[in-house]
């Protein structure tokens, strides 16, 4: 499958999704002008991805803000993830938040409550 690498910008987040390099993360602050037309891209690597997935599938998260738009897309891809494993797959998600920063720790833990995917929080300083 091809990769599917957008490099970041101030108001968008650097998307790295490259199995070769067994990398699948979101990284940086997501607030784009038109968030469809941003993550759709995105949400539909996701879905090519689904439909033949690795063994193990690790996803990180690495934002370090995102807005209310942003945060319904979050969930439209944690929905995905949520479906793979209903299909018998591995996923876990890990979202990495500043150790000072509460607001992204407490919005990784609801996302974890909301949908039925393994959640590892990572804190860094």
């Amino acid at each position: 499958m091809e990769a599917l690498i957008i490099k970041g910008t101030e108001d968008s987040p650097t998307i790295t999704l490259d199995l070769n390099a067994d990398i699948m993360e979101l990284a940086g602050r997501s607030l784009p002008e038109d968030v469809n037309t941003f993550y759709e891209p995105v949400l539909s690597w996701i879905e090519e991805y689904a439909r033949n997935p690795l063994p193990s599938t690790v996803f990180n998260f690495k934002l370090t803000y995102f807005n209310t738009a942003s945060s319904k897309v979050i969930l439209d891809i944690l929905t995905q993830f949520e479906e793979m494993i209903e299909d018998g797959h591995k996923v876990l998600v890990r979202w990495h938040y500043p150790a000072e920063d509460e607001d992204m720790m407490e919005a990784g833990e609801e996302y974890a409550e909301m949908v039925e995917v393994p959640f590892e929080m990572v804190s860094y300083s």
